[in-house]
């Protein structure tokens, strides 16, 4: 499978996705690509075009969700001399740079609704109208179109054309976040490693507990995230071992940083500014450790969390000394309020609904402190 050795993976979903694009790619047919961001979209259509009989000729790719709408047009389909201000000559649009070949429209879900028309219209009449032209331009283009959205809720909400989806959507192809296929993590880091190896050193390699955080860690990024971090770490530790434990705090994304401090709590992550607030939260969680039932729990959280508030007023209203270094009070704050709800979600066993009747709050309130934090609720 030559058209797909860049496709990187050794999953069930990986290599289903090289099989499709081997049968795939050789027809003449529009293809929907469809995946979060960063799960290597661009990459799967230049592995269709390779396929395909248009390899020799042009790949043109175009973010239809980068471009200024006022430009989008002009992009796309080119202009005549004089059509507008500023059009001092006449241009090709990627239609026609693209012709004998494919275009790939990527972001096709952020295209206005009047230019969905028009494309519509090229696809069915290949060719195009140049903005300020009297002619029409035949074209011999295949498209391939990729979106993160969901297509359906934008018909929904009158956002995209019903008649184009259905125009680009003839073969679909989706392609599963990285979270999905864990397995081809320690695979795509291996191959990022080797491509930033540089002056002769050996690619990097990753301690045996640092693998176990990137296999657990969701990546919300996907594949350009662990590209990027497998860049960073290249950079900064250039045929070393990696040990996230040993990392500047600020280059471990805070998401890896919270499972580093549940999976291996005598060696945690933490920023080396931690304050002394930070320390006292961490004290308060450990006490409440000491207590056996969720009921008990529930009682000594929220007395804890009023005690808190209470010397932070009696600070406020001169009742009270501030220590000689200071208090910082947000973070002094978003620390106590981290560390218990860390410590509520693992004597919940990671049940979030049973976690927020420990802490008094709301299901979807929760929730959204669990993302704000980076705390995961499968401790």
């Amino acid at each position: 499978m030559i058209h797909t050795q860049n496709i990187i993976g050794q999953s069930i979903a990986i290599e289903e996705l090289r099989d499709l694009i081997e049968l795939v790619g050789p027809s003449e047919s529009t293809v929907l690509i469809l995946g979060d961001s960063g799960t290597g979209k661009e990459l799967v259509a230049r592995a269709l075009h390779d396929a395909s009989g248009r390899s020799d000729g042009p790949f043109i790719p175009v973010n239809c969700g980068a471009i200024p709408r006022e430009l989008l047009e002009s992009e796309l389909f080119g202009h005549r001399r004089g059509s507008f201000t500023g059009a001092i000559s006449d241009r090709k649009g990627r239609f026609e740079l693209a012709n004998n070949g494919t275009l790939f429209l990527d972001e096709i879900g952020d295209m206005p609704i009047d230019l969905q028309v028009k494309l519509l219209r090229v696809l069915q009449e290949r060719q195009i109208d140049p903005i300020g032209s009297l002619t029409s331009v035949p074209i011999n283009v295949r498209v391939l179109a990729a979106t993160h959205k969901d297509i359906v809720s934008l018909m929904d909400q009158s956002l995209f054309r019903e008649d184009l989806y259905y125009r680009l959507n003839v073969m679909p192809i989706e392609i599963q976040p990285l979270t999905d296929r864990k397995e081809d993590v320690l695979p795509l880091f291996d191959h990022f490693a080797a491509q930033h190896a540089s002056d002769g050193k050996p690619p990097i390699t990753l301690h045996p507990f640092s693998m176990a955080l990137f296999l657990e860690y969701s990546w919300p990024g996907n594949v350009r995230e662990l590209a990027n971090l497998v860049d960073r770490y290249s950079a900064l530790y250039a045929g070393q071992e990696v040990d996230l434990r040993k990392v500047i705090p600020s280059m471990v994304p805070p998401g890896i940083r919270a499972l580093a401090n549940v999976m291996d709590p005598a060696a945690p992550i933490v920023d080396k500014t931690e304050t002394l607030n930070s320390r006292l939260a961490a004290q308060v969680i450990h006490t409440a450790e000491a207590f056996s039932d969720s009921e008990n729990i529930e009682r000594y959280v929220s007395a804890q969390m009023n005690n808190e508030v209470e010397q932070t007023i009696l600070l406020a209203q001169g009742g009270g000394m501030f220590p000689e270094e200071g208090v910082q009070l947000k973070q002094h704050l978003l620390d106590i309020e981290r560390n218990l709800i860390r410590h509520a979600l693992a004597s919940a066993e990671g049940n979030v609904s049973k976690t927020a009747r420990l802490l008094n709050l709301q299901r979807t309130t929760l929730i959204e402190k669990i993302s704000k934090h980076g705390l995961s609720s499968d401790v």
